[in-house]
């Protein structure tokens, strides 16, 4: 194969691999600042019980560590397992939990806690759940006004956010959880296209790259350096949604994984970018030579053939 388009792959599985763990560094940040700041609303709280939906399992107790549960075939008897470990720090939660979806678990949970109705979803509840009237609203484009709406509600809230009773803090928390679902969905699709504009000189170079091709989903790292997706949502599975931007890639996808996919994907197209594949060599060339000093090594007396 030619080592000019190994070098290509090379540096993209290599780059891929980076933005991985930058993705996961700044996400784990992020996310301990977060509990850091309710540590004290949660153990009021007595915890929270986040995601319950067999078998997918994730609550958080007051001492701030994880319950999660996994759901896993035994291979000796064939059945189905579901355990409950203890997750005590960011870092791991991230790697099993796409941030959108923790901060999005924690808004719900205290959303339930409250008490709320169901969670708006149409513009207009939105608006209204908001208390926004629609001539307070921007057209599209009017980023003078968007911008100036975001500077007044950066300025409105307060630093250390406090609650009197259980029920307000559970709302408090609600509300923060939702702003820091919204701002990571913001940071994952903000790091997708920095991928994109760092690699799409190395992928024009290479074609369109399936990276996942299974029943409800496709993932294709196109020759533009740009990630498309089709997929079918759970709530309707009979037509495939196509995901053409960064923002609409993470409404589905972690970034973690994207990349961490994108990387295998190359490595088995492409085993010698690992350099697995020199190491293989080297092993079999040792033991070449090994057989070949050992055929010509002289034959060792028999055990009762006297020596001369």
């Amino acid at each position: 194969m030619d080592t000019g388009h190994n070098d290509l792959l090379g540096e993209l599985a290599n780059d891929a691999a980076l933005e991985r763990t930058d993705f996961i560094v700044e996400a784990t940040e992020q996310l301990a600042k977060f509990l850091e700041r309710h540590a004290d609303r949660i153990t009021k709280l007595g915890g929270l019980t986040l995601i319950d939906e067999d078998p997918d399992f994730l609550s958080i107790a007051p001492d701030l560590t994880f319950r999660v549960r996994s759901r896993y075939e035994d291979p000796d008897t064939g059945e189905w397992v579901s355990e409950t470990e203890i997750v005590e720090t960011a870092s791991e939660l991230i790697e099993l939990y796409n941030p959108a979806e923790i901060y999005g678990a924690f808004a719900e949970a205290a959303r339930l806690a409250t008490g709320s109705g169901p969670e708006p979803t149409a513009t207009d509840e939105l608006l209204g759940a908001a208390g926004i009237s629609p001539d307070e609203t921007f057209k599209a484009g009017d980023t003078a006004g968007y911008a100036g709406a975001a500077d007044e509600w950066a300025a409105a809230q307060p630093r250390d956010l406090d609650a009197d009773d259980e029920e307000s803090a559970a709302g408090a928390l609600y509300e923060l959880a939702l702003d820091f679902q919204e701002r990571s969905q913001q940071a994952e699709a903000s790091l997708i296209e920095q991928f994109e504009g760092a690699s799409a000189k190395l992928a024009s170079r290479i074609g369109d790259l399936m990276i996942v091709d299974d029943e409800d989903e496709r993932l294709t790292l196109t020759a533009s350096g740009r990630f498309k997706a089709e997929v079918l949502p759970e709530e309707d599975a009979t037509e495939w949604r196509e995901l053409s931007s960064a923002d609409d890639l993470v409404e589905f996808y972690d970034p973690t994984d994207v990349f961490g996919d994108l990387a295998d994907t190359l490595a088995a197209a492409y085993p010698s970018i690992t350099g697995d594949d020199a190491e293989e060599d080297a092993d079999d060339a040792d033991e070449a030579e090994d057989d070949a000093h050992a055929a010509d090594a002289p034959d060792a007396p028999a055990a009762d053939e006297p020596k001369p």
